[in-house]
């Protein structure tokens, strides 16, 4: 079974829209690529597909960091392994 972000914790909570970003009318959908450790914590965070804009790939990088995870399980033990994690930025939320 592969990691999972655990959901309803205050540490993974969703990435701050950049004011900026906002202000400018900018949106996009950033898809980072997490390795996970054995105990959930997110060890690497890359980009997988930029949305086109430094500062809305930045601040979901800066959110999915701190974020816990389910680690992946194999034969009922926790092991290190990879998620791809979806972010949406969207004016109308």
């Amino acid at each position: 079974m592969p990691p999972r972000a655990i959901s309803g914790l205050a540490s993974n909570r969703k990435p701050d829209y950049p004011a900026e970003a906002r202000r400018r009318g900018i949106q996009g959908n950033v898809l980072l690529h997490v390795d996970v450790t054995a105990a959930g914590a997110a060890l690497r965070v890359n980009v997988a597909t930029s949305s086109g804009h430094d500062m809305l790939d930045d601040a979901a990088l800066r959110a999915v960091q701190q974020w816990r995870f389910s680690p992946a399980m194999q034969g009922g033990v926790a092991v290190a392994g990879a998620v791809d994690v979806p972010v949406h930025f969207r004016l109308e939320e």
